[in-house]
């Protein structure tokens, strides 16, 4: 029977491990893998480990490997090294793994297609963010959202598919030698994008997969605190991904610095474009939500949030380059 770890990295989820596990056991039966979990406690304090554990309860192979916290790239790479399967599923733990996902996933990898991550839908459930978070990936990538299917991309199409580590399947050798090969200008790995990088050093060599059939929900966070923080961080982490010439974003990283310098300037002179420039923003993102036809409330969304996201995401990229200069990059 072919062999999966599932390498699960934890701090703090608590409240969402109990769900996130119920559906990950339930895709694993009659799914053809042997499996075991390997969950790794990245310094929670709210006990993330013994409610894995609980939640597991003797129905699957399962460790525990503890840490302190040293962010999710090290806690990833920490479960790949203890981790004994032939393949390796890493798993966040806000995502819940749909029944006959990894049933699908298995059948294609004894087809030779040994590299898959997941079709992501957010669960929106009436949250302002969680629509926020699903527009902003459907609009991004919509090359495949628009109608999603099965299909396969390498390095010339990388930019333009969905992908991450959040849930991603390949074989686990592989895994280990793209995490050895990671590197990143910040000095902190915390602060690195821990997944694109990684990712295209893989594409480079095979094509990776993705499909309806291999998907997955993700349980945003709900607060306004919680937005601005993960806004923020993606700035930081977008930098790291994107501020590299193989990246299609590349000419929007350069550019960014120079128009939001000269746009703050302006508004520092003249603090009357400040409300001009926040309504601009919203009637922009309404208006393409509108063109693509979403509904009311995500259009609600789209227009309330991206005003606070432009500004939390550019933070985060200016703080991205002050770390770059800090560590002498």
């Amino acid at each position: 029977m072919t062999t999966l770890s599932v390498v699960m990295p934890v701090h703090d989820e608590a409240s969402s491990l109990g769900q996130t596990i119920e559906a990950l056991l339930g895709s694993l039966e009659h799914s053809g893998f042997d499996a075991e979990i390997v969950l790794v406690d990245d310094g929670s304090s709210d006990g993330s480990g013994e409610i894995a554990r609980g939640a597991v309860a003797g129905r699957a192979a399962f460790r525990v490997v503890t840490q302190q916290n040293r962010g999710r790239f090290e806690a990833r790479r920490a479960g790949l090294e203890t981790a004994t399967g032939e393949w390796a599923l890493l798993l966040d733990g806000r995502v819940r793994v749909r029944p006959g996902a990894l049933r699908y996933v298995h059948d294609r990898i004894r087809e030779g297609r040994e590299i898959w991550t997941a079709h992501v839908d957010v669960d929106v459930d009436g949250s302002p963010y969680g629509a926020f978070w699903n527009l902003l990936a459907e609009l991004a990538w919509s090359d495949y959202f628009d109608s999603p299917h099965d299909t396969s991309f390498g390095t010339d199409e990388f930019d333009r598919y969905p992908k991450g580590t959040t849930c991603f399947l390949a074989p686990r050798r592989l895994l280990l030698d793209a995490t050895a090969s990671f590197r990143s200008k910040y000095g902190d790995v915390r602060n690195a994008n821990d997944d694109t990088p990684m990712l295209r050093w893989l594409a480079e060599r095979r094509s990776i997969n993705v499909s309806p059939d291999f998907r997955c929900t993700y349980r945003p966070r709900t607060t306004l605190s919680a937005f601005l923080r993960h806004s923020l961080h993606r700035g930081v982490v977008f930098l790291d991904g994107h501020g590299r010439p193989e990246s299609r974003f590349f000419p929007a990283v350069v550019a960014f610095y120079p128009a939001s310098a000269f746009l703050t300037v302006a508004a520092v002179r003249r603090p009357a474009l400040i409300p001009a420039a926040v309504a601009a923003t919203s009637i922009a993102a309404g208006a393409l939500g509108v063109f693509r036809r979403r509904s009311a409330f995500e259009v609600a969304a789209l227009a309330s949030l991206s005003p606070l996201y432009a500004v939390a995401h550019g933070a985060g990229m200016w703080r991205g380059l002050a770390l770059w200069a800090r560590n002498g990059l």
